[in-house]
Formats: structure tokens, sequence, C-alpha cells
């Protein structure tokens, strides 16, 4: 991985890691946790791809399990993380260009329910039950509804400061014949095309301008 890949993936975790459990872990929310680690991993690996996306949630998913109050195995969520950064990396667009906001919402939805699926299958393996007195039902539901509303807030901003990071092209507003990954989810999401309408006003603003200068020129004849 590239140096600023990491600085800026350890950066974005860590944040999201303090923030989870100082604030979200003690919201005291019916059901599952909103987990901004998760959606962290998930933005960096949409725009990153498979490979970086299972090390940056085996990363991720280390600290979690390290740091307080965690009371389940290391590792644990390690190996979840892993397996759904580099599921979430397998969608990326080669192209690296979304057009609707369909997909990054099925994506943090599938990678909700595949988190809280694997944990509990992991831990029934070694023994732990707790997702069983819960309810893994509830736990699903929850986890999906948490993660798709923290989601518009969170995973675009995480996609475009990746691509910034990248020095991609498509980070720029516009980004050429179509939109980059992250605005492609606000401009769906909001009906709005924010590099077509940027577009069409200096094609305006250049008719005008040449409108002026032909009556100007006209007049000076006379």
């Amino acid at each position: 991985m590239k140096f600023n890949r990491i600085l800026l993936s350890a950066t974005l975790i860590v944040v999201a890691l303090v923030v989870q459990v100082s604030v979200l872990a003690r919201l005291q929310l019916p059901g599952a946790v909103p987990d901004l680690v998760l959606l962290t991993v998930v933005g960096l690996a949409l725009v990153y791809g498979p490979v970086s996306g299972s090390l940056i949630g085996f990363a991720a998913g280390l600290l979690a399990d390290l740091a307080p109050p965690a009371d389940h195995a290391a590792g644990r969520y390690a190996l979840v993380l892993c397996v759904i950064g580099y599921l979430v990396g397998l969608a990326r667009p080669e192209n690296g260009r979304l057009t609707s906001a369909t997909g990054p919402m099925a994506v943090v939805v599938a990678a909700a329910i595949g988190s809280t699926l694997l944990y509990a299958g992991v831990g029934a393996l070694v023994g732990d039950t707790a997702a069983r007195h819960v309810g893994l039902g509830s736990l699903l539901f929850t986890a999906a509804v948490y993660d798709l509303l923290l989601a518009p807030f969170t995973v675009p901003l995480i996609m475009a400061l990746a691509r910034r990071a990248e020095n991609d092209p498509l980070a720029d507003a516009g980004g050429g014949n179509g939109t980059d990954v992250a605005s492609g989810w606000l401009s769906s999401g909001t009906g709005l095309r924010i590099g077509t309408q940027r577009g069409g006003l200096r094609v305006k603003t250049a008719r005008n301008r040449a409108a002026r200068a032909g009556r100007i020129k006209g007049v000076k004849r006379l």
C-alpha cells in the first residue's frame, strides 16, 4: 500500500473508532450499535479495491478488538472486517465511477448484514452465544437500519478523501464525462447534477460573452 493510503486509512479508522466507542456506543439504542468503523472500511474499500480493503479491514477490526470495552476474543472482528473489506472491494467499478446511489446503499446494507452474521458465526464457533440471547433477527434489522442512516453522512466523504489522497483526477468536480464515486452518490441522492450544472453555466457564460463582443464590434464598424 502507498504511504498516503496508510496514513489516511489509519487516521480515519482511529477517528471512527474513537467516535464509535465514546459516542455511538453510549446512545443505548435498541438492538445493534451504529458501526462507524465498518462504514469507514466500506468507503475505503470502494475506492482502493479488494486487496487494500481486506488489509484495512483487518487493521480496523484488530483495533476494535483491542479497544476497551471489548469483551470478545482478539482477532474476531479483525477476521470479519477483513472478509467484508475484500468483498466490498470487489464491488468497486473498474472505471471508479458510480452514477447512482443504489449501488453504494446496497453495499452498505449487505456489509451491515454480512458483518453481523459473520460475527455471530465466529462467536458460535468459539462458544459465544450472546447473539442468541439478544435475538439475531433484531440485530440484523437494526444494524442495517442504523448503518444505512449513517452512511450518507460518512461514506461519500470518506470516498472523496481517499480519491484526493490518491491524486486521482476523478476527484475533481465534473470528473470528465461522468461523476466520481462520491459525487455520484450525492448527486443521485439529491437529484442534482453538480458537474453538469457547472459545465452548462460555463457554456452559457461563454456564449453571452461572444454575443456581447459581436455587438460591440458591430457598433464600432458603424
